[in-house]
């Protein structure tokens, strides 16, 4: 087994000393995706509220009434109880906008911040230092800030709320001052992932010891029958090698040691506002509703499907073009969202035991 980088070591000793519980499930995440478990951040939508109508929302068919059960805070516990016991140590509060929930409070309680490191997407409207001394008081330990230009024209664009880059920027540096780790996450298009103003966009964050997660558009949600978006295999080589020299990653960089390439189902799941399990985000499926059965038996499920049980080395919803075409467009399309797994994915697409770790313990 070889050795992990230095800022892993560093990550799991804070986890040691300051969340135990948590540190013991990591630990055992490098043997249980060798088995092939799942070892998946749940991406929780607890809500679809939104202070925001950002031109690329991924929900924006999923908001609005809808009949039928939602999460409750005793569910959310039930959640937890059963995450926790499948060995997941990860939970993102998203939505909608998490600091507009008034329950936001009860939500992390029910989660536990003894049993998962609890991270928050915000677009930081309302997060000034009180508010994020306060985040940090209940139990989230990670803001996931989303940022698309440092510019401002282009911000006053993009969300409609005015000059945003002005509020998001004192919004970053409230959370960093409140000592939250703090990241930024951006989406890239095929017409920004090359441009200078994404290496200028890089250089102002890295200079504040910032990192960016790179989310690659995609064609759902208010953006679905966008093309034009779509990055390619080039580009996401481009941003591979801008890894090297920037702080900047994707969910197709190798984490806890381990190089695992599309994370859908193996090392991230979506949970709706209704209970329905989807293999990421982005992929509008519905893998089982947790009001039905056990969360451990849908994500099983989950990882029977080749696509997200064997190892994939592209992100099968921003650049597989047959992919998006044969299921997405073909079958997810002007459907009521999510679509069930059967009327999706053939019996041909079934395999009887994952196989997602490229490698074992990655060479550092």
């Amino acid at each position: 087994m070889n050795e992990l980088k230095q800022n892993e070591l560093e990550k799991r000793s804070w986890l040691k000393e300051n969340k135990p519980r948590v540190y013991e499930k990591v630990s055992k995440f490098a043997e249980k995706a060798k088995r092939g478990e799942s070892i998946a951040i749940i991406q929780f939508q607890y809500d679809y509220t939104c202070n925001f109508k950002c031109p690329h929302c991924s929900v924006k068919r999923f908001q609005g009434k809808k009949q039928g059960r939602y999460f409750t805070i005793k569910d959310v516990e039930e959640l937890s109880r059963q995450a926790d016991e499948m060995g997941l140590a990860n939970m993102v509060i998203t939505g909608g906008e998490p600091l507009v929930f008034r329950d936001l409070d009860y939500l992390v309680k029910a989660i536990d911040p003894k049993k998962f490191y609890i991270s928050s997407d915000t677009n930081g409207w309302l997060l000034n230092y009180e508010k994020a001394k306060h985040l940090k008081e209940i139990g989230i330990d990670k803001i996931q800030l989303s940022l698309d230009s440092i510019t401002e024209n282009n911000s006053e664009n993009f969300h409609g709320k005015g000059k945003t880059n002005g509020w998001a920027l004192k919004a970053l540096d409230a959370s960093l001052k409140a000592e939250l780790n703090t990241i930024v996450q951006t989406v890239v298009t095929k017409q920004r992932v090359r441009s200078k103003e994404f290496i200028d966009f890089l250089e102002y964050l890295n200079k504040k010891d910032v990192g960016v997660f790179v989310t690659y558009a995609k064609p759902v949600g208010a953006w679905e029958g966008n093309f034009d978006i779509l990055v390619d295999k080039e580009d996401m080589n481009y941003v591979k090698e801008l890894e090297k020299r920037y702080k900047v990653f994707t969910h197709l960089t190798p984490s806890y040691g381990l190089d695992l390439g599309c994370i859908a189902v193996k090392r991230m799941i979506s949970i709706t506002k209704y209970g329905d399990v989807m293999p990421c985000p982005y992929i509008h499926v519905s893998l089982g509703n947790f009001f039905k059965e056990p969360l451990k038996d849908i994500v099983e499920r989950g990882l029977k499907i080749k696509y997200f049980g064997n190892h994939c080395d592209t992100c099968l919803i921003a650049e597989d073009r047959n992919f998006i075409d044969k299921y997405v467009v073909g079958r997810i399309y002007n459907k009521p969202l999510p679509v069930p797994y059967d009327r999706v994915f053939d019996k041909e697409d079934f395999i009887e035991k994952p196989d997602f770790v490229k490698k074992d313990i990655l060479t550092q």
